[in-house]
């Protein structure tokens, strides 16, 4: 199932600034929960859909083995309008959300499985990203 929020206090975003202006992460940068993780090195939207591929990729690797963390979580709803609809008539419905994601920024971590396993998976997990990243170990 897509991640998504249960209640947000207003239902449609404004863009923001694109993600390439934004400054490096300074918070969610250090492994927290696992030994291994993946490490944002672009800024970019990250969809759900994209979160939840990257996670199955995850979990079917390891068969399931070990613990798995998800590190970001998509807060900003992204509106879309039908196609062939003119211009006006008011902004579209939320048709996704997506992490307005940071260099630097902790994606996923895994604990409970050995260091060649979490590579692996933690590549093919990077692999479903529209971004580059890096495998980061507990130092």
């Amino acid at each position: 199932m897509l991640l998504a929020p249960r209640k947000t206090k207003h239902r449609k975003a404004h863009k923001g600034k694109p993600s390439d202006k934004l400054p490096v992460a300074t918070r969610g940068t250090e492994l927290s929960f696992g030994s291994y993780g993946i490490r944002a090195m672009e800024a970019k939207w990250i969809t759900a859909r994209q979160i939840e591929a990257a996670r199955r990729a995850i979990s079917r690797y390891t068969s399931r083995g070990g613990k798995v963390w998800i590190r970001v979580f998509p807060h900003k709803p992204v509106t879309a309008k039908s196609a062939e609809v003119g211009m006006g008539k008011g902004k579209g419905a939320v048709d996704h959300y997506i992490v307005n994601l940071r260099p630097g920024k902790i994606l996923f971590e895994i604990e409970g499985v050995s260091e060649e396993i979490a590579r692996e998976a933690l590549r093919r997990a990077g692999s479903k990203l529209p971004i580059k990243t890096r495998f980061v170990t507990k130092d």
